[in-house]
This record gives C-alpha cells, structure tokens and sequence, in this order.
C-alpha cells in the first residue's frame, strides 16, 4: 500500500499509527501542503478534497477521509482491534474519536486559517482560535474517559487514542496549556512509549524537516 500524507498532518498521523499497529506495511508518499501539491490535478484525481491522507491499495483503489480509512483497516485487519465489537463500547469509542475528528480538527486545519487570514485575521489571532477549540474538545474528550483503563477506554490503544495523540502534538505545536488534561497526558506519555506510535510521529518521517543536534 502507498500512504499520501504530509509529515505534520494529524490525520496523516491517525493512519500511520493505525498500520503500524496493525503491521501493516505501506510506503510513504510525501505530499507538500505548503507548496500546494494536495492541489495538482494528478493528486485531486486520487483525492478530490485535495486533502491529505490518501491510502492506495495493492490493487491502485484510492481511499480518502482518515476516518474511513481507519474503518476500513479495522474491517480488513481486525487483530489488533481499534473498535470493540460490542455496540455501546464501540460508540462510546467512536464519540470520544469524533470529538477530535468532527468537533476540533475541521476548524482548526490549514483551511481554515488560511481563510481566517485572508480575512483580515493575524497569526495571533489564528492561535488564538486554534487553541481555543481545541482546549474546548480536549476537554470534552477528558469527560467521556470511563475511569480505570490506563490507555483511553482500555488498556490497549482503541480508535479514540489513534486520534487523540495527533490531536495532542497539535496541542503542543500551538502551545495549548495542557495541565488542565492530567489524564490525557498521561495516555499520551503511555502512547509515545510504544513503538507503533513512534514509529508515526511527526517527527520520524522522511519529510519532516532535517534536525541538527
């Protein structure tokens, strides 16, 4: 499988922790949403959104939408399962997910605050909106945690970790105050331990920006 993602992208990052958890091999295909390349005619053909991720099966079918793609993952691939078979379980994890996917990420992508900008809004302003939905719905997201599970609603990484840890790099990207989410720092820490995790960060992708020590 070949993943068209952006090495800062959220939900490029939910897939990539997804397939790794899977062991699920995929090549990456960097796609540069700084200069404008999701906006090629040879990309929005696979992706009409011009967005990024786009997973490409072995047999050339192009999947769009992160959260369709993460179903589709735990359909074909079900061990480890991100979402458990039992219908209140599985909704309860799926809300938690979306709070993240539906109710943060769409106003707070590169979208958004580009328009905000080209309405007149400076950067400090665009922070300021960013920070302020997302501690909105990180919040949101704490209350719905169940106690007693180390990881978000188990012990084992669920759809609703997959999309919380890119959520939370984002957090602090904008330098969003975490200290009033104890609880969600310390799934992620538990997270960033594990090597599928890891193996997705930002960070460890080959187009992220060159660091120098």
């Amino acid at each position: 499988m070949k993943l068209f993602g952006y090495w800062r992208s959220t939900t490029s990052y939910r897939v990539r922790i997804a397939l790794n958890l899977k062991g699920l091999s995929f090549k990456t295909q960097p796609v540069d949403l700084t200069t404008g390349e999701q906006h090629t005619s040879s990309y929005t053909a696979l992706n009409p959104i011009a967005g990024v991720p786009t997973l490409v099966l072995d047999d050339g079918t192009a999947l769009t939408q992160s959260m369709a793609i993460l179903d589709y993952l735990d359909q074909v691939s079900p061990a480890p399962r991100l979402i458990p078979t039992e219908p209140v379980a599985a909704a309860k994890v799926r809300a938690a997910a979306m709070v993240i996917a539906c109710d943060i990420h769409p106003v707070n992508n590169l979208k958004i605050g580009l328009k905000l900008k080209d309405i007149g809004h400076n950067q400090e302003d665009v922070a300021a909106w960013t920070r302020h939905f997302m501690a909105l719905g990180l919040s949101a997201y704490q209350d719905l945690l169940p106690e007693g599970s180390t990881l978000s609603f188990a012990d084992t990484p669920t759809l609703a970790d997959v999309c919380l840890i890119p959520q939370l790099y984002n957090a602090h990207r904008w330098e969003l105050d975490l200290s009033p989410f104890p609880r969600l720092r310390d799934i992620e820490a538990r997270c960033l331990s594990l090597p599928a995790f890891q193996a997705a960060h930002p960070n460890a992708q080959p187009d992220a920006p060159q660091r120098t020590s």
